[in-house]
């Protein structure tokens, strides 16, 4: 199963997302549950660096399955919302896939 975890501040933005596991609905290479939430999430941090030229701190393993990004500190006021508005339709789009694919995939919010 694909466990994605959102860590929201006390101003409910996004720090950082951690995506891990594996999908497993389908045979590898084939997975289309797995392919849905690696393209949203790298094409959110891929957005994120084309557009507004924000550097993620990201870390990824090789193997796959794992996924961890956090905001940079500093940004501007400008910028941070920009990549908030990202951000957040990068969760909402794994929202979507995860009410379809439940017994795939869960999204699980912290601080």
């Amino acid at each position: 199963m694909i466990t994605v975890k959102v860590k929201r501040n006390d101003n409910q933005k996004i720090d950082s997302f951690l995506m891990s596991g594996h999908a497993e609905s389908g045979p590898y290479g084939y997975d289309l549950v797995c392919a849905g939430a690696s393209a949203v999430s790298l094409g959110a941090v891929n957005a994120i660096y084309s557009l507004l030229n924000v550097e993620l701190d990201v870390e990824m393993k090789e193997d796959g399955g794992y996924l961890f990004c956090s905001v940079p500190a500093g940004l501007d006021a400008d910028t941070l919302e920009k990549v908030q508005l990202l951000l957040e339709g990068m969760v909402a789009s794994l929202q979507s896939i995860a009410q379809e694919y439940h017994e795939h995939m869960t999204i699980i919010a912290s601080k």
